[in-house]
């Protein structure tokens, strides 16, 4: 077996420098569309649903663009072909987004940005997976992690920075974006567009010839070739109509009692999954062994430390998710005392929010080179378990402080858990999935990402209204202790790989728990 060879720094740095381009599009995205929304005219109680657009495009495409990657080589490579087709795309989407006329097309464009970023964002983090050895893989993705936090804090204070040091006005008539908003925009898409270039025509990547002798040891069931790929057409037959039949009543119930509307997003979700379900056993039976066919069977065989991992980000998202679309409506309305987009105050304090992305997504940039490091000492499991319980602890800070300015010692604390949920479980689940399944699983852990997501768009507006009293502000609690959740959760997970030595057997290890035949 050949062993991948050690990059060094600059090699490092220039594979996942593109991800500068990423994160200027997610931190625009997060800081500045429910200030968007609310100003053409959405109530806080609907902005969680017009936030699905994120997690539901995420979940369509990331699977999808990881199976397709892994299947590519051309002139371009095998990734990069993706790269540059969604930094084209979301750099156009940043370009228009701010010119929305009206709240129905900001939301349309949330939904072509966000798919573009993931087009883009999957197939970098297979990238890492693809081009580093075992031992350099935490490295690998804190560099990702640093260029993540870097960016993110430049793309969070442009609104600010545009309006305090430039003079560009922040405030606008009733139904227009502000123009430091808009500007900020216009030098995202330039940039997104520029780092993602400078990836693709820094690195190389390595032939399929190559990654086939740097993994001739794997033996997981999930890397079986196509035409050895059985499943149980019964059962997956008999699992897809519960799941459909459980999602059809679930709509039926939500219609017939006026639940609120965002449910939906539950009971269709889960009506769809059961149909794939069926449809993937139809299409395996009439001879058919890819596509969505070879989806499924990966989703039901994936590696056991993915299922421990998939549980831990699952609350950790939906932590995240109460931070991304309540942060400006809780700051401004607890911290400024007003909920007007037309006041002085509130766009002080939605700027404000901006100021706090910022300092979180410094403190990730910070933290990240240390983590690989204390990863060595300790163990990555270890060192994200200590990550999520500050950050859990740093998100229900923000109801305690009520100068607005002390809330940077809670967004010290968030940056923590930001760093070591962005390097930590990549560099784990990087170790134990077969290298072919490189591109689709890391784009099926998204799943995990996105889920919470879903089902934070549509219970958190139910649970502000009847639960908090429309006090946004107590959603960040309730984050704060779904990290802490997460963080305990965490304590159990097995990392099968070893910082500083390369992989051998785990995958067998891991194989072991698992059942070729679904």
């Amino acid at each position: 077996m050949r062993s991948k060879p050690l990059l060094n720094f600059w090699q490092l740095w220039n594979m996942s420098f593109g991800y500068i381009g990423i994160q200027f599009g997610f931190a625009l995205q997060n800081s500045n569309l429910s200030r968007i929304f609310e100003t053409l005219g959405a109530r806080q109680d609907d902005i969680p649903a017009l936030w699905i657009a994120a997690p539901l495009s995420g979940l369509i495409v990331q699977p999808i663009i990881g199976y397709m990657s892994d299947r590519t080589w051309n002139r371009l490579g095998r990734r990069k072909p993706y790269f540059l087709s969604g930094a084209i795309l979301a750099s156009l989407a940043l370009l228009v987004m701010p010119n929305s006329p009206t709240l129905w097309v900001a939301a349309g464009m949330l939904w072509m940005l966000d798919a573009s970023i993931n087009v883009t964002m999957e197939p970098m983090r297979a990238f890492v997976g693809d081009m580093l050895s075992d031992e350099q893989r935490t490295q690998g993705f804190a560099v990702q992690t640093f260029f993540i936090g870097a960016a993110s804090i430049v793309g969070s204070l442009l609104p600010y920075i545009l309006t305090n040091w430039l003079k560009i006005p922040n405030t606008a008539e009733v139904g227009l974006i502000p123009p430091s908003v808009r500007w900020a925009f216009y030098v995202g898409g330039i940039i997104y567009i520029s780092a993602v270039l400078w990836t693709i025509f820094t690195t190389k990547e390595y032939s399929p010839a190559e990654m086939e002798a740097f993994s001739a040891h794997e033996t997981n069931p999930a890397a079986k070739e196509q035409n050895e790929l059985t499943l149980n057409t019964g059962k997956y037959n008999a699992s897809g109509f519960v799941l459909l039949s459980a999602g059809l009543i679930l709509t039926y119930l939500v219609k017939h009692f006026a639940w609120d509307r965002a449910l939906y997003i539950l009971s269709f979700g889960i009506a769809v999954y059961g149909a794939l379900q069926l449809t993937a056993a139809q299409l395996f039976k009439s001879g058919m062994k890819r596509g969505l066919v070879e989806i499924i069977y990966d989703l039901n065989n994936m590696p056991g430390t993915m299922r421990q991992l998939a549980v831990v980000t699952m609350f950790t998202w939906f932590a995240m998710f109460a931070w991304f679309i309540y942060c400006t409506p809780a700051i401004t309305s607890f911290h400024y005392g007003t909920s007007d987009p037309l006041t002085k105050q509130y766009n002080e304090g939605a700027d404000w929010v901006g100021v706090l992305n910022s300092v979180y997504n410094g403190m990730a940039a910070l933290v990240a080179f240390i983590l690989p490091v204390i990863a060595k000492k300790t163990s990555r499991v270890t060192t994200h378990v200590f990550c999520l319980f500050v950050g859990g602890l740093g998100m229900m800070s923000l109801h305690l402080f009520k100068n607005p300015h002390l809330l940077v010692i809670s967004m010290a604390g968030l940056g923590i858990a930001w760093a070591g949920l962005l390097t930590m479980p990549y560099a784990i689940l990087s170790s134990v999935v077969p290298h072919r399944k490189m591109g689709v699983y890391m784009g099926m852990f998204n799943f995990f990402i996105v889920i919470p997501q879903i089902l934070a768009a549509a219970t958190m507006g139910l649970m502000l209204r009847h639960w908090f009293e429309g006090h946004a502000i107590k959603m960040m609690v309730l984050g704060g202790v779904s990290m802490i959740v997460a963080g305990v959760l965490m304590m159990f997970v097995k990392d099968n790989g070893r910082e500083g030595s390369v992989i051998q057997h785990e995958q067998t290890l891991v194989g072991q728990h698992q059942s070729i035949h679904q």
